[in-house]
């Protein structure tokens, strides 16, 4: 099995570099979302930001772990938590195999990717490990933290500011294709999910 500490670490090693602050990551991140998001607890989470190792949990396990995360933490607009014959009907299986899912069995693949489509979460919520889970989680603040110390990077990347040092050499019409440009380049994308007729979950108030 590949060893997600190895990667971790290099992520770590790189925020902790753009913020200034090693060794105090639980400090600066966002602990409790980081949770939401990965479905690992917050005191793993912790651990893993401050560099320690945690035991691996065995995949059944984990599994289970992360639908009982889901249902405790992805509530209906009402607030309430999805029933598990709502759960049963996103994922596409009788109340009596989810219920199953939770004591002994595992879901099958695409009976798990319904689940994760409804509620928006990331590839491989159910089954990456807590180091996997959380590298892939940070990335995005890597990428953040990254284009806040070099705010041209992107752009310099795609060849726009170089395009752009041609500025007075355009016309009009080349000059708003570039504007265009960049504004594709730094657009945010957000996702969808899938869940019949259910009610759109949403995040508690207080987590």
């Amino acid at each position: 099995m590949t060893d997600a500490h190895a990667p971790l670490a290099d992520v770590l090693a790189r925020i902790s570099e753009l913020t200034g602050r090693p060794g105090r990551l639980p400090d600066v991140l966002d602990v409790g979302d980081l949770s939401y998001r990965t479905g690992v607890p917050a005191g793993i989470v912790a651990d893993l930001l401050a560099g320690r190792r945690v035991p691996e949990v065995p995949l059944a396990d984990r599994v289970r772990q992360r639908l009982e995360f889901v249902r405790e933490t992805r509530r209906r607009p009402d607030g309430k938590r999805y029933s598990l014959d709502e759960m049963a009907k996103v994922a596409g299986v009788s109340r009596q195999s989810l219920t199953e899912w939770h004591r002994s069995s595992l879901p099958k693949l695409e009976h798990a990717d319904r689940l994760r489509r409804f509620f928006g979460l990331p590839a491989g919520f159910f089954t990456a490990d807590e180091a996997e889970a959380l590298c892939h989680a940070l990335q995005p603040v890597v990428q953040e933290l990254e284009a806040r110390a070099d705010p041209l990077g992107r752009l310099r990347e795609s060849g726009l500011v170089s395009l752009a040092s041609r500025a007075h050499e355009m016309t009009p019409r080349q000059l708003a294709a570039l504007a265009q440009m960049a504004e594709v380049i730094v657009a945010k994308n957000g996702g969808s999910g899938d869940g019949a007729d259910l009610p759109e979950p949403r995040r508690p108030e207080n987590g």
